[in-house]
């Protein structure tokens, strides 16, 4: 027998049946790179440029179950002048579980909601490796994934 009260029961059902689950989430590959280390580490004649490029892929596991696999790449880079700093390379993933969406929702949510939800995990990676490579920690800026899908959309259409 349930405490909740008799409207509450419902609302319960609904949230155990998410459309979204999260399964897993790993580092598929990961370089961080100090090529001119210990110079690099000494104060720079300017301040360095850094780089920072995000892409998101989706793809299904398996035929038979609605799990799909969502990759996040982050590359950022630094340089002073034409010198590099560091290259630090991620490649991040989650495997998710997509119930009961219509194609368009599928799609956006794979490419909007599920980076969203991987983005702060990779984000701290990068920090990390940053200060452990001798550097500040690089703070990558909130990324808006919805405008990133809707300008892929948009250039798709373009190009048909």
């Amino acid at each position: 027998m349930s405490d909740l009260p008799p409207a509450a029961e419902p609302k319960l059902m609904q949230a155990t049946s998410m459309p979204l689950q999260i399964n897993a989430q790993y580092i598929k590959d990961f370089s961080f790179e100090n090529p001119r280390a210990p110079a690099s580490l000494r104060p720079q004649s300017s301040q360095p440029r850094i780089d920072v490029n995000v892409d998101v892929q989706a793809a299904k596991v398996s035929k038979d179950e609605e799990l799909y696999e969502v990759v996040l790449k982050i590359t950022a880079s630094g340089k002073v002048e034409n010198d590099p700093l560091f290259l630090a390379d991620l490649t991040y993933a989650g495997l998710f579980v997509l119930q009961n969406m219509d194609e368009d929702a599928l799609h956006a949510t794979l490419l909007v909601e599920c980076p969203r939800l991987l983005f702060p995990f990779a984000r701290a990676i990068v920090a990390d490796a940053t200060r452990d490579g001798g550097f500040p920690p690089l703070l990558i800026q909130p990324v808006d994934f919805a405008a990133m899908y809707r300008q892929s959309k948009e250039t798709s259409i373009a190009t048909v």
